[in-house]
Formats: C-alpha cells, sequence, structure tokens
C-alpha cells in the first residue's frame, strides 16, 4: 500500500512526461500552429465522413438485428450452432446465442447474458469467464462486415469472418487452459444438460402484438439502439484515430499546411524495420497498414475510421481488408472492454489471462485470414 502511495505521487510526472513527449514530437516537426489545425481538421473530418456513415450502419444493422431476435431467427441460428459449441469451444450449447449477440451488436451484449442466471447455470465457472474471449472475438461483426463491404471487398471480410471464427476458438481455448492452471477448482462441478433455449428467449418470441407492430418496434427500437451504439464509436474514433493518423502519415505535397490527415509518419517508419515480419504475417504492403490492427485493441470502430483515408492513399487491397476484418472482429477493442466485463463477472484477478489468450487469438486470426486469401487467390 505505501508503494503504491508513492507511485501515485509521481503520476503528475510521469503524466506530463509522456504529454510533452506526444505533443512535442508533433509540434517540433510539423510547427505548433499546423499540429493544432491538423487535429481539428482530421477529427472534423473523420465525424462528417466516417463516423455518420458507421452511424448510418449501425442504424441499419441494429434494426436489422433486433427483427433478427424479434421474429426468432436469432434462436434459429442459436441451434444451429449449438453442435459446435462442445467440440470447437468447450462450451455449452446456450453459449451460441452469445457469439450471435455480440455479432449482432457489440461485446458488453455478452454479460446480459452471463449475469442471467437461465444462461449462467449451463457453465463451469472456467467456461464461464472464457466467454468474455468468446464473446469479444464477434464484437460488432455485423457492423465490421458491412462496412468492408461497402468499400466493395466483401469477398474479402468474408475470409476475415471466417478467420476471426479460427482465431476465436484459440484464444477461448487458451483463456480456458490459462484460468484452470491458475485457479483448478474452477473446473470443478457437472454442468447441466443444455435443453433447449433460454426461458427469456421464449417469453420474447411468444408477444402477442400484432405482426406489422412487432415489425414496426422492432425496427424503431432496434434502430434506437444503433444510434446509441454509433454515438459511442464518436469518441473513439476521433481521439484514437486522429493521433494515430498523425503518426501514420507525413506532410502534404505542399509540406506541412495544417490540413486534415497531416503527420510525421512514425508508425510506418518504426514497423519498416521489421517489414519483413509484417509482409510475411499479414501481407502488408505498406508498413502504414499496420495502424489498424493496433487501432483495433483499443476500439474496432476507431480501427473503421483509419480505412476511407488507407484506401484513399492507394495503401488497402483485397489481402489487407481479409485480415482487416478478420482481426478488427477478433480483438474489437478488447483492451478498453475485457477488464471491465470480468470486473462485471467477479473474476478481475484473471484478465490478465482473458487478455494473453485474447492477443494471441487476434494475432492468429490476422495470419489465417493472410493465408487463407493467398490460398483462394491460387484456386
Amino acid at each position: 500500500m505505501k508503494k503504491d502511495k508513492r507511485l501515485k505521487k509521481f503520476e503528475p510526472l510521469f503524466f506530463l512526461i509522456i504529454f510533452f513527449l506526444i505533443f512535442g514530437a508533433l509540434g517540433s516537426e510539423m510547427g505548433v500552429p499546423n499540429m493544432l489545425n491538423t487535429l481539428m481538421n482530421t477529427s472534423y473530418s473523420l465525424l462528417i465522413e466516417t463516423c455518420f456513415y458507421i452511424m448510418a450502419i449501425t442504424v441499419l444493422s441494429g434494426a436489422l438485428g433486433k427483427i433478427l431476435v424479434e421474429f426468432g431467427v436469432v434462436g434459429v441460428l442459436e441451434k444451429l450452432l449449438r453442435p459446435l459449441m462442445k467440440p470447437l469451444w468447450n462450451l455449452p450449447g446456450v453459449a451460441a446465442l452469445g457469439g450471435v449477440l455480440t455479432f449482432l451488436s457489440d461485446n458488453p451484449a455478452i454479460l446480459t447474458l452471463a449475469n442471467d442466471k437461465n444462461f449462467s447455470k449451463y457453465f463451469k465457472k472456467y467456461q464461464l469467464i472464457s466467454i468474455t474471449n468468446f464473446g469479444t472475438a464477434f464484437g460488432m461483426g455485423l457492423v465490421v462486415m458491412v462496412f468492408m463491404a461497402g468499400r466493395g471487398f466483401a469477398m474479402s471480410a468474408v475470409v476475415g469472418l471466417v478467420s476471426a471464427f479460427i482465431g476465436s476458438i484459440i484464444s477461448t481455448r487458451i483463456a480456458q487452459k490459462l484460468i484452470l492452471k491458475a485457479r483448478p477448482e474452477f473446473g470443478e462441478g457437472v454442468v447441466p444438460e443444455d435443453n433447449g433455449s433460454m426461458e427469456a428467449n421464449e417469453v420474447e418470441a411468444a408477444k402477442e402484438e400484432g405482426t406489422f407492430l412487432r415489425i414496426l418496434n422492432s425496427l424503431l427500437d432496434g434502430g434506437k439502439s444503433g444510434v446509441e451504439l454509433g454515438m459511442a464509436i464518436i469518441p473513439g474514433v476521433l481521439i484514437i484515430s486522429t493521433f494515430v493518423m498523425m503518426f501514420t502519415f507525413g506532410p502534404g505535397e505542399n509540406g506541412y499546411t495544417g490540413a486534415a490527415y497531416e503527420g510525421i509518419a512514425l508508425l510506418p517508419a518504426l514497423a519498416e524495420k521489421v517489414d519483413f515480419l509484417f509482409d510475411w504475417l499479414f501481407g502488408f504492403t505498406h508498413p502504414e497498414l499496420v495502424a489498424f490492427p493496433m487501432t483495433s485493441l483499443g476500439a474496432v470502430g476507431a480501427a473503421l475510421g483509419l480505412v476511407p483515408k488507407l484506401q484513399a492513399s492507394g495503401f488497402v487491397d483485397a489481402n489487407a481488408i481479409a485480415v482487416f476484418t478478420a482481426m478488427g472482429m477478433c480483438w474489437s477493442g478488447y483492451l478498453s472492454t475485457h477488464t471491465a466485463m470480468l470486473d462485471s463477472l467477479g473474476y478481475r484477478e484473471l484478465t490478465s489471462k482473458a487478455i494473453i489468450a485474447h492477443t494471441i487469438g487476434g494475432l492468429c486470426a490476422g495470419v489465417i485470414a493472410h493465408w487463407l486469401f493467398v490460398l483462394f487467390s491460387l484456386l
């Protein structure tokens, strides 16, 4: 405790050092007025050209997701996926519902299920903890898929989806092994037999409203949730993407003018040192592409904000989109959500295990996406 208190005394100093290092590097290269103008112009451009586009997608996908739930399509998908859960993820069949819901919405959707006794009673403790890895691997999946398809890379998005699927298996299995190694007692107990969908879904499907009213309410409620998700994405896109871009792109044709998307190109310079590694693992032909997976660690919505500029600069190809989709969907901002999710479940001390497993799973998803794309290109 005394050590922690001493460290806290130095927090302001550490913060100021980091603050001045970041802005000092940008300001010394670009000039302070240009740096400030670029910050504002990049954020504004991202808000108008990217955030509202992503929000439109979340509204439509939210409406689609809600109507799929309302009319039992999600229940059918759950039943189709249920036989795969035990052999692939070592999870009970009802976990399939968590994967479908996070795919249609975002990572935290898994928590509403995990905290429901009708859902959690099917799990052993280590399985319930590992569901954070499983659910996160599909977070915002529909949004990512639609966004990439909208950029003209539908087939690459499908390859990325398959790769994220495999990455989720790797992440979940590794998490389970690490959890059992740390807490062997979490593997004890018998899991009750899975005998169908959850009661909550059956009640939802049994609504007696008229069909037209159910459709209308589902579309509007789903669209409203999409607006909320789109609004939640905006801070990450504007803050994270702006700084990532300023460390990714260089000066404009006329040098530093304070225009949007100018920067000091630090990330590509660092990536070039190990360019051969990214080329072999992910097939990245430009070091600037490293910015997407790095941003996905914190927020996949922010990472999506990088794609239009990367594409306009001629850096993006079909292989890169496949890798982006796989890593973006599999990671989907797990560094910013895993701690809160495990804390909500009451297992904060196991956060490091889950994060290590998911880091490996996301990297594997990206590598698999690249080599799957290479394989399909040869056919």
